[in-house]
C-alpha cells in the first residue's frame, strides 16, 4: 500500500477519535444539566418533607406502628363502602333495565 494511504486512513483515525470525544463530552455537560436539574427538584422535595404539613397529620403514628384492630377496622370501613357501592350500581342497573323494558312496552 502507498504511505498516502496510511496517512488518510491515520486521519481518519484521528478525526473519529475527535468526533467520539466531542459526541461523549457534549452528552456528559447534558446529562450534568439534567442531573443538577433532578437535584433541585430532589431538594425542593426533601425541603417540603421538613416541613409540618398544615392539617396535622404528622402528629400521628405511622400506620405500621398502631394496634391491629386500629387495620382491621379500617378494612371493613374500606369494604362497607365497596358493598355500598356495587349495591347502589345493582340498582341502578335495576332501574335502567326496568325503563328500558317499559319503553319497548309502550
Amino acid at each position: 500500500m502507498p504511505w498516502w494511504v496510511w496517512l488518510v486512513l491515520a486521519l481518519f483515525m484521528l478525526a473519529m477519535l475527535v468526533a467520539g470525544l466531542a459526541y461523549a463530552a457534549l452528552h456528559a455537560f447534558r446529562g450534568v444539566k439534567s442531573l443538577s436539574d433532578v437535584g433541585g427538584c430532589l431538594g425542593e422535595r426533601v425541603a417540603k418533607l421538613s416541613q409540618p404539613s398544615p392539617d396535622g397529620a404528622a402528629d400521628e403514628a405511622p400506620f405500621f406502628t398502631r394496634p391491629l384492630t386500629d387495620a382491621t377496622d379500617r378494612y371493613a370501613d374500606a369494604h362497607a363502602a365497596v358493598l355500598a357501592r356495587k349495591a347502589a350500581k345493582r340498582e341502578r342497573h335495576a332501574e335502567r333495565w326496568a325503563r328500558w323494558r317499559r319503553f319497548n312496552n309502550d
